[in-house]
């Protein structure tokens, strides 16, 4: 299935400030695949698919678990907010026949992140917070970041800022955030260390 198609049934499934949304994370991510030395073109399918699932109904979460045969964990269970990055991964898998696994893994963790994140789960992770329509506190400075080439600032800053935010809610945080940022500051922590040894 080619780009126009995707697209095209894309505007069906989300809304049209989604779909908006998804073209923005789509250019962002691209430019962030020229900084960063990775494939623009990957990087811009992943963001306009990476929120395919966003406006599934429970009946059809359902369809999708059983069908592929998903497994989300207690706080993905009824909660399309964090499960419809792991259904949207199947999702351009199988519907819309994307067979490169980097673009599959980055829309599958967008939205909690994952210990050890590869380059393009990365991009899109940031790309879907620093999109051009984003408009909150310390989304400048995520873009900061991210233009002087400081990708793992930016994604330990986005982690702190989300599990502030989740804490002052009373939000549960899923784990995966949690081990997500604590392997970066763990891995951050251990080159810093290596430089002051030479």
């Amino acid at each position: 299935m080619d780009l126009n198609q995707i697209k095209e049934i894309l505007k069906g499934m989300l809304t049209e400030k989604r779909y908006v949304h998804s073209i923005n994370v789509a250019n962002c991510a691209r430019e962030m695949a020229k900084i960063y030395g990775e494939d623009e073109e990957k990087a811009y399918l992943a963001g306009v698919v990476h929120d395919c699932a966003k406006y599934f109904k429970n009946d059809k979460v359902e369809e999708y678990v059983k069908k592929y045969n998903i497994e989300l964990d207690e706080l993905e269970t009824g909660n399309i907010s964090l499960s419809h990055s792991v259904i949207g991964a199947y999702v351009a898998k199988y519907d819309f026949k994307i067979d490169d696994e980097d673009v599959i893994s980055s829309v599958r963790y967008h939205t909690t992140g994952k210990v050890d994140m590869n380059l393009m789960e990365k991009i899109i992770y940031i790309a879907d917070l620093i999109e051009v329509g984003r408009d909150y506190p310390g989304v400048e400075e995520l873009r900061e970041l991210v233009s002087n080439g400081k990708l793992d600032d930016a994604m330990i800053k986005s982690f702190d800022n989300t599990i502030a935010l989740m804490l002052k809610k009373g939000n549960t945080i899923h784990p995966r955030s949690v081990a997500a940022r604590n392997f970066m500051i763990i891995k951050r922590k251990e080159e810093n260390s290596k430089k002051n040894d030479k």
